[in-house]
Order: structure tokens, then sequence, then C-alpha cells
């Protein structure tokens, strides 16, 4: 496939993530006001999507209370900037083993719940966009599985699409876009489908060029992506998902660092994007062209 770059850019910035990074850096957010104010900054920064977790405000830990997002998602939308809102529907499918020897009953940090409770949140809420992890995946941790089984990603899809928020597919390798092309061909999503191409993610797509390209070569011409890579290459991706004709994500659920030895905010982050946008010739799109292009509804929480 011959390389189109795109010219139109818009910035998603994924404020926290759920991951054990909140001792790692004094920038992560956790309570509902720090987590809106980060992507508040992010926005003016130039970010037209925030992706955002919530956690618990004391502790840090990943957290699925419906108040917090209710909390943050009102402190967006009352901000003095606009921002396209995309939360989380990754969270209610962790799996622990006990070990190798004796994988059940599974241990601490499991979390299984039902279709309905791990879009509940959506639902109370009404983002424009929220994710879809579309499949099944070790992560680095030993006897850690993220589920997504092909009944439950169906279940939460159409729940999505009925609820009229734009499902983000998290792609984390060749065969979640395999399936998410499937969850289309079915009925479950929408044809102009919205990807995000997970880069670096242990053990999913490797950051590789050959393997993002493998991965930008199955993303069907109709649909729009996204594309990000963890760490130190956050940056670098940026400009290989723009001159592959897509768009970028930055933020601190990604990458903690601005410069070696330098700790980030969201902010920074984003900024840094911006500029390496505008040095390919390319323009960074606002929230109201980024709504425009994916036929997103801006709506205000249940009352």
């Amino acid at each position: 496939m011959p390389l189109t770059m795109n010219k139109e850019v818009f910035i998603t910035c994924a404020v926290t993530g759920s991951g054990g990074t909140q001792d790692r850096s004094p920038h992560v957010p956790r309570s509902p006001k720090e987590i809106a104010d980060s992507a508040i900054k992010a926005a003016k920064a130039g970010a037209a999507v925030v992706h955002c977790h919530v956690r618990d405000p004391e502790t840090g830990a990943p957290s699925r209370d419906l108040k917090l997002y209710r909390e943050l998602t009102d402190r967006v939308r009352e901000a003095d900037v606009d921002v396209v809102l995309n939360l989380t529907a990754g969270m209610g499918g962790d799996m622990v083993f006990g070990g190798v020897e004796t994988p059940l009953p599974t241990v601490a940090g499991t979390d299984m719940v039902g279709a309905t409770e791990r879009v509940a949140h959506i639902a109370e809420c009404l983002p424009e966009i929220c994710t879809l992890d579309c499949g099944t995946m070790n992560f680095a941790e030993a006897d850690y599985v993220m589920t997504n089984t092909p009944g439950m990603l169906t279940a939460m899809g159409r729940m999505m699409t009925e609820m009229g928020v734009k499902p983000e597919i998290e792609a984390f390798d060749t065969g979640h876009l395999w399936y998410a092309k499937q969850l289309v061909a079915d009925g479950v999503l929408e044809p102009d489908a919205l990807v995000q191409l997970c880069m670096g993610v242990p053990w999913g797509a490797p950051d590789d060029l050959n393997t993002f390209m493998a991965m930008v070569n199955n993303v069907p011409s109709e649909w729009t992506f996204s594309a990000f890579a963890l760490g130190r290459n956050q940056m670098a991706y940026v400009a290989a998902s723009v001159l592959a004709g897509g768009n970028v994500r930055v933020g601190l659920e990604d990458n903690l660092w601005l410069d070696k030895g330098v700790l980030a905010e969201n902010y920074q982050l984003v900024e840094r994007a911006v500029s390496i946008i505008e040095n390919m010739g390319a323009k960074v799109i606002g929230p109201e062209a980024v709504r425009e292009k994916l036929k997103l509804t801006k709506r205000a929480p249940k009352s």
C-alpha cells in the first residue's frame, strides 16, 4: 500500500489510563478533578479528543465507579474549552490466574463482570466515543489476561451502537482487526468504523514499522484510524501515523516522559505532537471538525 500522508490530523490525549503508573510520576492524575483539569489543559494545547479512565482518588487504583465517571464528564463538559469525550469501556474483563500449577480459582486483581455492567458508565454519561478492546490478549504480567470474547464484544458493541456512542476499536494485533471487520459485517458496528492501532503493548503487536504497516494495510479504506506506541517511541509514532494516513494519540496512559529524565504532563505531550504534525506540513483539527468527520453527537449526560 502506498503511503498517503494525512493532511488534517486530530490528536487524542490518553489522560491517565488504568496501569500502575500512579506512583511513578506526580503528574498522573487520580481524582476526577485532577483528570478533568489535565484533560482540559490537553484540549487547550491542541487535543481534539480526550480518552479518559477514572481512578480511586486516594490510591490511584483503576476504578469503574459511576459517580467518578459522572463527576469527570460533568467537569469536562462544563469547561471553557470544547473537546470530544472518549471514555474507556475496557475494564471489567481482567482475569488473573492463580499460577501455572493452580490457575483456578483466580486471585486478587480479577475483575470480571457482564456486558451491561461494563458499559454502565457509558449509558450514564453518553460520551461521543468509547473504546472497544477487540480481542483477548496476554499482557506483560505472568498470569494476567485481558479477556474479550466474541460474544462479549458483540453484546457490548451492539449496546454502544444503540446508545449512539461511537466505538473506538482498540486493536492490539492483526487478529483484533480481523474480528472488528466481522463485527461490521454482522451489523454490530457501523461501516465507517474508528480504530486505534495500539503498538508496542506486550504481548500484542510490536512497534516496528513492518508490523505497523501490516496493521495499517488491514484497516479498510472507509475506516478512520489513529495509532500510538508506548514509551520512548510515542513521538516517533506521531510522525509514523501521520505519514501512513492516520491520526495520533499521546498522553500519560502510554508514556510518562517528555525527554530523558524529564517527566511529562499531558499538555506538554500534546504540544510536542502539534509541533511534529505542523512541521510535517499537516494541519491539526479541532473537536468540531472531528465530530463532523466521525458523525459524532455531542450530548449532555442524563439529568
